[in-house]
């Protein structure tokens, strides 16, 4: 499940907040052919828009291609092609995993290392929730998958650029 880096095209589609809006984006990929990898979507600061990340697979579509293709529909404001080293990417994971008596401390240990929380314990189950960088969801994961993984979601990447740290706005104190 761990995707490199190179081998996906992470886009941040601002579109209008209407109905309808994300099933057409949708249905744009599926008509093209484009893999999606992850998608997830939510209003943005302004109520009127919400963004949508997308990632795709580099090898189903040229960038370009993807790109004209979402110009194409009416209600896309604005696309920028979010580069992995200068992104901040995030992911939900949630898990209930198998933690019979025997087992439960070495979750559990799991779960401290990766900074995650228990969210619900049951007697032989424990639903887990960790948030961070996807590659890190998939280690986790991954790790999580000899104690018996019962069921898990993912919510997809949300990503927002860097912030440019080369202007500041902090004046330089003067000396008197």
């Amino acid at each position: 499940m761990n995707q490199p880096e190179a081998n996906h095209h992470l886009l941040s589609v601002l579109v209008e907040n209407k109905a309808g809006v994300l099933a057409r984006v949708a249905g744009l990929f599926a008509r093209r052919g484009f893999n999606i990898i992850s998608l997830a979507v939510a209003p943005t600061e302004d109520e009127a828009f919400s963004r949508i990340t997308i990632a795709v697979d580099a090898a189903s579509a040229p960038l370009e291609q993807i790109v004209k293709q979402l110009f194409k529909l009416i209600n896309v404001v604005k696309i920028t092609e979010l580069d992995p080293r200068q992104a901040v990417e995030r992911e939900l994971l949630l898990v209930t995993v198998s933690a019979p008596p025997e087992a439960r401390s070495q979750v559990i240990e799991l779960v401290d290392v990766f900074e995650g929380r228990i969210l619900n314990v049951g007697h032989d189950r424990l639903t887990l929730s960790l948030e961070g960088h996807p590659d890190k969801l998939d280690d986790f994961e991954e790790l999580l998958r000899p104690y018996g993984i019962v069921e898990l979601q993912r919510s997809g990447r949300v990503a927002l650029p860097k912030i440019d740290h080369s202007t500041s706005r902090l004046r330089p104190a003067r000396a008197s």
